[in-house]
């Protein structure tokens, strides 16, 4: 598996923790945002990653952006919702892109 599926998966399933409700909220606000900050580093890495690999990095962007404009209550959690779905099928999709290569050689 790629590095960069692997940061994929990592970083969508954090998003989706950061984007339930009450829970993601508490996380941001009781660690003073830096989870916020975590996940822009986590989503440059990723986004570095994909560029070297060939991967799709429209996911890692929309992470980017997630991550400056998620301090913004209600905004936030629907993005971390979105972003997490966005990096979960982009990942997925890549495993199924290489295995149907694979088969075909």
């Amino acid at each position: 598996m790629k590095t960069s599926r692997i940061l994929k998966w990592v970083t969508g399933g954090l998003e989706a923790l950061l984007g339930i409700p009450i829970i993601g909220g508490s996380i941001v606000i009781g660690f003073l945002w830096t989870p916020l900050i975590l996940m822009l580093i986590l989503h440059i890495v990723a986004l570095v990653f994909s560029v070297k690999e060939n991967e799709k990095r429209h996911g890692n962007i929309l992470g980017i952006v997630t991550s400056c404009l998620a301090w913004i209550p209600f905004l936030g959690m629907i993005m971390h919702i979105v972003t997490a779905i966005v990096l979960m099928i982009d990942a997925s999709k890549s495993e199924t892109v290489l295995t149907s290569e694979q088969d075909q050689l």
